[in-house]
């Protein structure tokens, strides 16, 4: 799994690396994570396809609009699922499913067949 975007907020890399997940994120610049997450310097506009190889999923915390569609080609690239927050009211950009979480929205990116008929598409029921 590969988080996007980590920034000074490692937590839930590092709570799924407790339960025994494989973890690696990422940032643009180098970052501090917990020494049970691997890290690499990687932009989503612009990423090294290596880094993420071999993983089911690739998700972001307070993943921003801009990066939504970077976010959903690569994961589309690599063959993984994307999932997401938003911060605050941020639109998605993208055709997602919602599910409820813990104060918060989790976003799972659909592929175009999986839309529903009827619509649903840039974050709007």
């Amino acid at each position: 799994m590969v988080e996007v975007g980590v920034g000074r907020r490692p937590e839930v890399a590092s709570a799924l690396a407790d339960a025994g997940v494989a973890v690696t994120a990422t940032d643009i610049e180098p970052r501090a994570v917990p020494p049970t997450v691997e890290f690499v310097v990687d932009d989503v506009t612009d990423p090294v396809l290596a880094y993420y190889a071999d993983v089911d999923a690739i998700y972001a915390c307070n993943l921003p609009p801009d990066l939504h569609h970077s976010a959903l080609a690569l994961a589309r690239k690599v063959g993984a699922d994307l999932l997401f927050t938003t911060l605050g009211a941020d639109p998605t950009t993208i055709d997602v499913e919602r599910e409820t979480i813990p104060g918060d929205t989790l976003f799972v990116a659909r592929t175009d067949d999986e839309r529903p008929a009827g619509g649903g598409g840039n974050g709007r029921p």
